[in-house]
């Protein structure tokens, strides 16, 4: 039996981490939340992340930091998104420069959620059909 893709949830809201957990758990996948730059990196420490939401303001500093520590231990998730309530370009772009593969700015439909993470956890990254979800959108904090 193949193993179900790890997806590590960092926010310090707990709506934003329950909801999201929910939904993937829901849709076969492995999930583990953390609030903290320091709970995040203890989680990829300890077991392999295929993807990371990532909110970039955190109780104990950027999000980013987390990503950047892991990546000096070699524990960094192979696909980051980062999950951010401003649109601004300078954003996207310090999140690019610092490694995220991708930047959802909040809400994000939920149907955008799903539709990422099969494509970055599918067979070979192949995208499964669309499963209904549009319209529903992951809460913003």
């Amino acid at each position: 039996m193949a193993t179900r893709p790890h997806i590590l949830i960092v926010d310090d809201s707990a709506a934003v981490t329950d909801a999201l957990r929910v939904l993937f758990e829901e849709t076969g996948h492995d999930v583990s939340v953390a609030a903290t730059v320091r709970d995040a990196v203890t989680v990829a420490t300890a077991r392999p992340v295929d993807v990371m939401f990532l909110d970039l303001t955190l109780a104990d500093g950027d999000g980013l930091a987390a990503l950047e520590v892991m990546r000096s231990r070699r524990v960094a998730p192979r696909i980051t998104a980062a999950m951010t309530g401003h649109a601004e370009p300078e954003v996207a772009t310090r999140c690019k420069a610092a490694g995220c593969d991708a930047v959802l700015v909040k809400p994000v439909p939920i149907g955008e959620l799903l539709k990422r993470v099969r494509e970055w956890t599918g067979p070979n990254g192949a995208p499964e059909p669309p499963s209904g979800e549009r319209g529903m959108r992951a809460p913003s904090n």
